[in-house]
C-alpha cells in the first residue's frame, strides 16, 4: 500500500482552486471536506448496506392517510434508543394483526441517509407483529436452556435472614406494589428498615434498571434480602422479568433475593431462578419479616411451657424424693444394722466363751504344772525337814566322809539357812535292802 502523501499546496497566484481531498483520512486542518461532501460521502456508504430484520417496540405510530405514507418511532427492547422509521400504508394493513403504539414487531428496514437534515432513518418493507406465541416460545428455550445450566437448582438457593437488618426492594415509581410491601411488612415488624429503588419495572429499560438496582442493593453490606415486586399484568408487561440478563444477574447476586411479581398463570423465569417465589407483594412481605404478635405469642407460649415442663420435673422428682424417704433405710436407720449388730454380739459372745476356756485350760494346766514342779522342787524335801548342806569349794555334800572335824559348812534350810561346824562324822551304813 503506497503511503499517504498529503496534497501539494496551490502555488500563490495560480488560480486555480485546490482539488478536494479523495479520501476522509487525506484532510487537513488547511484543506478540509465541506460538510456537504461528508454528508454525500455518508449516503454513499449507508445506501451501500443491505435490508435487515430488527425487532424493536413502536412507542410512536402516525398513519398519514393523505400521503399513503406511515410514520413510526422504533425503539430498543432493553437498550434506551430509538429510531424513525418510515413505511408505505401498505406495509402496515398488509402486517396481518393490528399495530399500535407498544406493539413488539419485527421490521424489514433499509437504512436511508437525508442529506439536508443529516438524519439517519429506516425505510420499512414489511412490519409484522411479535405473536404472543413466539414470545412464550423464545421464553421456553431460553428457560430450558438456563435449566441446563443448573441455574434453577435448590442447591443454589440461599436461605432467607429470619430478621433483616436492612430489606432492599425494587419496584415501580410510586407502585401499589411498593406500598404493599411496606405496609404488610411494617404491619408485621414495625422496624424493618428499607432501601427503596424506584425503576421502570414494564417496557423499554425496565431490564437495566432493574438489574442497576439490583447491583447497588447486593453492594450494600446491610441489605441482608432483596425484593423485586410489581402487581402482576400480563405476559407482554412481565417480558422484562424472564430476560436472560436479568435472569443471571438475580442468580449471581450475593444477596437472597425475594420475586414477587404477582403473576400466577404464566412465571416469569426470574421467579425459577429466585432464592424465593412470592404469589404477590403482600405474601412477600410476610415471607420476609416474621410477624411481632406471632412472635411474641410464641414466646409466652413456650415460656408457659417451659415452666409448666418445670414445674413437672420438680413435682416428679419430689414425688421420687418422697418415696426414698418413706423407704425403711431411711425411715429407721439403724433397722439394717440390727441383724448385724445381733451377728456382732453372738460372735463377741462366742470368743468371750472362748476365751474363758481357754483360759480355764491353761490355769488347770498351770496348776498340774505347778504341783508337778512342788512335788519334785527341794524345797518340798526340805519343807519336810530334810536341809541342805554345802561345803566351801566343794558344792552340795553328799557324803559325810567328803568333810572333817572342826569344818565350817552351810546348812540351807526350808526357811533360811544356818552356819554349822562339823563336831565329828559317822560312817555310812548300808541299806538294809542291800
Amino acid at each position: 500500500m503506497p503511503s499517504f502523501q498529503p496534497p501539494h499546496p496551490p502555488t500563490e497566484g495560480s488560480g486555480t482552486p485546490p482539488a478536494l481531498p479523495r479520501l476522509a483520512r487525506e484532510t487537513t486542518k488547511e484543506h478540509p471536506w465541506p460538510l456537504a461532501k461528508l454528508s454525500e460521502n455518508i449516503k454513499i456508504y449507508i445506501e451501500k448496506m443491505s435490508p435487515l430484520w430488527v425487532e424493536a417496540q413502536i412507542v410512536q405510530l402516525a398513519d398519514r392517510g393523505a400521503t399513503k405514507m406511515s410514520f413510526l418511532t422504533l425503539r430498543d427492547v432493553e437498550q434506551d434508543m430509538s429510531m424513525e422509521v418510515s413505511a408505505f400504508g401498505n406495509v402496515i394493513s398488509a402486517s396481518g394483526a393490528p399495530i399500535t403504539p407498544g406493539s413488539r414487531v419485527v421490521a424489514y428496514v433499509k437504512p436511508t441517509y437525508w442529506l439536508k437534515s443529516g438524519r439517519l432513518a429506516l425505510q420499512a418493507k414489511e412490519i409484522h407483529p411479535v405473536g404472543l406465541g413466539d414470545l412464550l416460545a423464545r421464553i421456553e428455550k431460553l428457560r430450558q436452556q438456563l435449566q441446563s445450566e443448573g441455574l434453577f437448582d435448590d442447591t443454589h438457593k440461599k436461605p432467607l435472614p429470619f430478621l433483616p437488618r436492612k430489606i432492599g426492594l425494587i419496584c415501580g415509581n410510586n407502585a401499589k406494589a411498593k406500598d404493599d410491601v411496606l405496609v404488610n411488612a411494617t404491619a408485621r415488624w414495625p422496624g424493618a428498615q428499607f432501601e427503596i429503588r424506584e425503576v421502570l419495572v414494564q417496557g423499554t429499560g425496565a431490564v437495566a434498571g432493574v438489574s442497576k438496582a439490583l447491583a447497588e442493593l447486593d453492594a450494600l453490606a446491610d441489605v441482608e434480602v432483596i425484593v423485586i415486586a410489581r402487581g402482576g399484568g400480563s405476559v407482554e408487561d412481565l417480558l422484562p422479568f424472564s430476560d436472560e440478563t436479568l435472569v443471571r444477574a438475580v442468580f449471581a447476586a450475593r444477596t437472597p433475593v425475594v420475586s414477587a411479581i404477582g403473576h400466577e398463570g404464566d412465571s416469569p423465569l426470574i421467579d425459577l431462578v429466585a432464592d424465593y417465589r412470592a404469589s404477590t407483594p403482600t405474601d412477600a412481605a410476610r415471607r420476609i419479616v416474621p410477624d411481632l404478635v406471632a412472635e411474641n405469642q410464641g414466646l409466652t407460649n413456650a415460656l408457659q411451657e417451659l415452666r409448666h415442663r418445670f414445674q413437672t420435673r420438680l413435682n416428679t422428682e419430689a414425688q421420687h424424693l418422697q418415696l426414698l424417704l418413706e423407704r425403711p433405710v431411711l425411715t429407721t436407720p439403724a433397722a439394717s444394722l440390727k441383724t448385724h449388730f445381733e451377728s456382732l454380739e453372738n460372735a463377741r459372745t462366742k470368743l468371750n466363751h472362748a476365751v474363758s476356756l481357754r483360759l480355764t485350760q491353761a490355769q488347770a494346766e498351770l496348776n498340774a504344772a505347778f504341783s508337778t514342779l512342788r512335788a519334785i522342787s527341794p524345797q518340798a524335801t526340805l519343807e519336810r525337814g530334810y536341809a541342805i548342806i554345802k561345803a566351801p569349794g566343794k558344792g552340795v555334800l553328799t557324803d559325810a566322809s567328803n568333810v572333817k572335824k572342826g569344818e565350817i559348812l552351810e546348812a540351807r534350810l526350808a526357811k533360811g539357812s544356818m552356819i554349822v561346824t562339823v563336831f565329828g562324822t559317822n560312817k555310812t551304813e548300808p541299806d538294809s535292802n542291800e
